[in-house]
């Protein structure tokens, strides 16, 4: 049995081209005929060949590997610092960035390393990882607008992206979500339900998205005459909207509508109007926001605005790649459109 690994050589034989020609397409060459580049792939799957990343990366002078920051703010202890973690791992929200990421990696061959960032410490960690070449950028989503973590990457003059605007002016390039419309979203439709005794929970006023939201749901509101809403602030999380919706049918118990700044909270919202003996949209509609798969699986299903995340994590990659490349030097921003997604909650 031969068991040797098979090399450019075999591959360049098995698609008739040169040696020459199956390096430029391995390493990402751009000036490579597509025709050619599609017979050199057929070969390299039958012949089973497998670049030498570290040959590879000699070449190319990238890691091919991206640094994927969660990011939060403060000194965390490790008992913070893993349920930091925990929070991550049950927001689908994070799941969708993931894929989206993935989505637009794993064609060019090049891999996310997920990497934490909630204490001082670790944002030192990624620094440092960065530095040393382990990783050509970074994608850092930040869950706290005090996130130092941007302001550091733009310090040291490290490639990387942001989810979301950041909260002070940074040289960094970002994608994000008109947040303010998906809010206005949320209020136009259900006044045009027929509420009129609205009330919302948002999520955590330091964050910019957050404060945003409510601000398109408030305009809205008072454009159409209702210049007060009763709000109820939450954390991103099931708990959050329980306990959220529970104080704000105490202090307002003859609401008909709420709009929760994101599925989860809405999930929780309904649960509450469940137990309560409220009927779902008959007597209070509800809206969330991110249409995540809380949205198909909660009862009833939730009417909802949609964050196209997976598409706006692609987009955040795309923009790092053209970075390191150096086919982008300006800083810009992709702004995403929200989408009102209506269901049976509202």
């Amino acid at each position: 049995m031969n068991s040797r690994a098979p090399t450019l050589e075999d591959v360049a034989r098995e698609a008739g081209v040169s040696r020459a020609t199956v390096s430029r397409v391995v390493n990402g060459v751009r000036n490579v005929d597509p025709a050619i580049q599609e017979v050199v792939r057929r070969a390299i799957e039958r012949t089973g060949y497998a670049p030498n990343r570290a040959a590879r990366s000699l070449v190319t002078r990238r890691a091919e590997t991206v640094a994927l920051v969660v990011s939060g703010a403060g000194d965390a202890s490790d008992a913070t610092q893993n349920a930091f973690a925990a929070r991550v791992f049950a927001d689908p929200f994070f799941g969708r960035v993931v894929g989206g990421v993935v989505g637009f990696l794993r064609p060019r061959s090049m891999h996310p390393v997920l990497m934490f960032a909630e204490s001082a410490e670790a944002r030192q960690e990624v620094l440092t990882y960065l530095r040393q070449g382990r990783a050509d950028g970074a994608l850092v989503v930040s869950t706290h607008a005090d996130d130092p973590l941007p302001a550091l990457l733009a310090g040291a003059g490290l490639p990387a992206v942001l989810f979301a605007r950041p909260s002070r002016p940074v040289p960094l390039s970002h994608v994000d979500l008109a947040h303010r419309d998906g809010g206005r979203l949320a209020a136009e439709h259900l006044l045009a339900r027929g509420c009129r005794r609205l009330a919302t929970i948002s999520g955590p006023l330091a964050v910019a998205a957050s404060q945003e939201r409510l601000a398109g749901f408030r305009d809205a509101l008072a454009r159409h005459g209702h210049p007060r809403v009763p709000v109820a602030e939450g954390g991103f999380t099931l708990d959050s909207g329980v306990a959220a919706m529970s104080g704000l049918l105490a202090e307002h118990p003859g609401l008909d509508g709420v709009f929760a700044a994101n599925d989860l909270m809405a999930q929780g919202a309904c649960q509450v109007l469940r137990e309560r003996g409220r009927r779902i949209p008959e007597d209070v509609a509800v809206v969330g926001f991110d249409d995540s798969s809380v949205a198909v699986t909660c009862r009833p299903r939730l009417t909802t605005v949609r964050q196209p995340v997976e598409e706006m994590a692609a987009a955040m990659a795309r923009l790092l790649d053209e970075h390191v490349r150096g086919a982008r030097t300006d800083v810009t921003s992709v702004v995403f459109e929200p989408e009102l997604v209506v269901r049976q909650s509202a």
